[in-house]
C-alpha cells in the first residue's frame, strides 16, 4: 500500500468520526477475563504505600509438517516437519510512591525454541519468541518504570487494579509520563482485539503492524521517556526510546540524541450506535547506524559475495527510516467487533529492530462466547498481507541474505535462480476456552502462502495449543 493510499484512508476515517460521541462501556467484545482468586489479594498497602503484583505465565507449542521447498537458503524456514515451544512467566509489581506517581517493575523468566532459529518468515508466528534464546530459561527484567500522572479539570475516570496498573480515579483530561524500562508497544498502537499473543492471535503481524520498525532490544523492550495526552475522546502520544548497538541486538545504545527510535501518534475515539470504536494514526523516526539496501547490493554485485550477509559490510553511517500506519476498529455488537490495520516504512534500509517487511496490512475480527453460554471464551479471525519494498527485493533477488530471510541457496548460481518474490499471505484463526478460573485453554491454525516472499516454497499449515494463566 502506498503511502498517498494510506493518507487518503486515514483522511476518510477522520472525517467521519470527528462527530461521533465518546466511546460507550457496555461493549467488551474480547474483555480481560480474569478475576479476583479468592485469598489471593492483589492489592494493598506496604508500610502505608499502595501497591500491587499480578502475574502471567505462558505456554505455547507449534507444529507444521513439511511443505514445498524446491530450494532453500542459509535463512529459509526449514521445510522438514517441525516443533516450535515457547514458555513464559512474569510477575508484575507496582507501588505508589507518592500521590499519582507510580513505580513499576516486571521480572521475567523464558525458555523456548523457535522454528528455524526465527528466520524465514516476513510474519513469524509466536510473539513470544522474540524473547525466546533456547531451551534453558533465561531470566531478566522486562520493564522498569515510573508512571506520572498529571490531573488536569474533566470526568472521572477509573482505572481498575491490573498488571502495571495500581487502581485510581484519574481525570479524562490528563498528562501521563512513563520513563524507564518498558515497550514501545506498552504505549503506541493498543487494540481491543490484536495485542497480546499470550491470549489473543499468536502471530507478529497480529502484535502490532507487522512494517512498524519500532525500537527496542532483541527481547523486545528498550528504556526511553513517553508522553501521552488524554483529551476526552482524544490520545496525543509521542516518545523517543534507545535503539539497540546493531540491528536486532540484545545491547542498547545509550547515545540517546545519536541513535533512538522517535514515534507519535493521535488517536480519536467515538461511539456509533452506543457502540465503541476507535481510529489512530502512528508515525516513526529511527536513526542509527544501518545499511542501505543499495549500497549492500552493488557490494554483492562488486565483490561476488552472494550467499552472505553483506548488509553487516556497509553499516557505514547513521541512517534514518520512516513510516506512517492507520489503526481502526470498531464494535458491531456487544459480543463482536472489526479491525484493521495498515503501514507502510520507506524501504531504502536494513531492519533495525522488529520484522522483515516494508509494508503490511491485517484485519479481522474478535468474539467472545456470551451468545452461546462461555462468556469468557473468544474466537479470533484474521487476515495478513506483508510486503518488502522493491530496494529490499533487490538486495535479496542478487543473492544477498537480511537478518531473518534469505531464500538464496549456496552456493549461488547467478540470475538463473531468481526468485519469484509475491507478497506474503497470512490467515490466522484461534478459540480461547476457560478451563478453570484464570486459566486459558486455546488453539490456533496459521496458514502461510509465500514464506518470506518466496511464491516457490510453501505454503505452511501451523497449529499451535497454548495455555495461559494469570492472577
Amino acid at each position: 500500500m502506498t503511502r498517498k493510499l494510506l493518507l487518503i484512508l486515514l483522511l476518510s476515517f477522520v472525517t467521519a468520526s470527528v462527530y461521533a460521541q465518546r466511546a460507550g462501556s457496555g461493549a467488551d467484545q474480547v474483555a480481560s477475563f480474569a478475576e479476583a482468586i479468592q485469598g489471593l489479594p492483589t492489592e494493598g498497602e506496604i508500610l502505608g504505600l499502595p501497591v500491587n503484583v499480578h502475574g502471567q505465565t505462558t505456554y505455547i507449542n507449534q507444529r507444521y509438517n513439511a511443505f514445498n521447498s524446491p530450494y532453500q537458503g542459509q535463512n529459509s524456514l526449514l521445510p522438514d516437519k517441525s516443533m516450535s515451544y515457547t514458555w513464559s512467566g512474569t510477575l508484575f509489581f507496582g507501588a505508589r510512591v507518592a500521590s499519582d506517581t507510580d513505580i513499576y517493575f516486571n521480572p521475567e523468566v523464558v525458555s523456548g525454541v523457535p522454528f528455524s532459529g526465527l528466520t524465514g518468515l516476513g510474519g513469524p508466528t509466536n510473539g513470544e519468541a522474540t524473547r525466546a534464546q533456547g531451551a534453558q530459561a533465561h531470566f531478566y527484567s522486562a520493564r522498569a518504570f515510573l508512571r506520572q500522572t498529571i490531573n488536569q479539570e474533566g470526568g472521572k475516570v477509573e482505572l481498575e487494579n491490573d498488571a502495571n496498573q495500581i487502581g485510581q480515579t484519574v481525570s479524562s483530561n490528563r498528562f501521563v509520563i512513563t520513563a524507564g524500562q518498558f515497550s514501545t508497544l506498552d504505549i503506541f498502537d493498543d487494540s481491543r482485539y490484536a495485542k497480546d499473543p499470550r491470549v489473543q492471535f499468536m502471530n507478529w503481524g497480529n502484535m502490532t503492524y507487522l512494517s512498524y520498525d519500532y525500537a527496542a532490544d532483541a527481547r523486545g523492550y528498550s528504556w526511553g521517556l513517553a508522553g501521552e495526552w488524554y483529551r476526552d475522546n482524544w490520545v496525543f502520544r509521542a516518545s523517543r526510546m534507545l535503539a539497540p548497538k546493531d540491528p536486532n541486538g540484545r545491547d542498547l545504545n545509550w547515545q540517546i540524541f545519536n541513535s533512538y527510535g522517535d514515534q507519535i501518534e493521535v488517536e480519536r475515539q467515538h461511539s456509533i450506535g452506543s457502540l465503541p470504536g476507535k481510529v489512530s494514526v502512528l508515525g516513526y523516526r529511527n536513526r542509527m547506524v544501518m545499511a542501505r539496501f543499495t549500497d549492500a547490493t552493488n557490494y554483492l554485485l562488486v565483490n561476488n559475495a552472494q550467499g552472505t550477509q553483506a548488509i553487516v559490510n556497509v553499516r557505514n553511517s547513521a541512517q534514518v527510516k520512516t513510516g506512517i500506519g492507520l489503526n481502526a476498529e470498531q464494535a458491531l455488537t456487544k459480543d463482536m467487533g472489526i479491525y484493521m490495520r495498515a503501514f507502510t516504512s520507506d524501504g531504502h534500509t536494513e531492519t533495525m529492530a522488529f520484522a522483515e517487511a516494508d509494508s503490511s496490512l491485517s484485519v479481522g475480527m474478535g468474539i467472545n462466547g456470551e451468545r452461546w453460554g462461555r462468556a469468557k471464551d473468544t474466537i479470533g479471525l484474521s487476515a495478513m498481507l506483508n510486503g518488502i519494498s522493491s530496494n529490499r527485493r533487490a538486495y535479496l533477488q542478487a543473492g544477498g541474505i537480511s537478518n531473518f530471510i534469505g531464500d538464496t541457496p549456496y552456493p549461488y548460481a547467478g540470475p538463473s535462480q531468481s526468485i519469484s518474490y509475491k507478497p506474503e499471505q497470512i490467515s490466522e484463526v484461534y478459540y480461547n476456552a476457560l478451563v478453570i478460573q484464570n486459566v486459558l485453554l486455546g488453539l490456533n491454525y496459521q496458514h502461510i502462502m509465500n514464506p518470506a516472499y518466496n511464491a516457490a516454497r510453501g505454503p505452511v499449515n501451523v497449529v499451535s495449543f497454548r495455555i495461559h494463566a494469570e492472577f
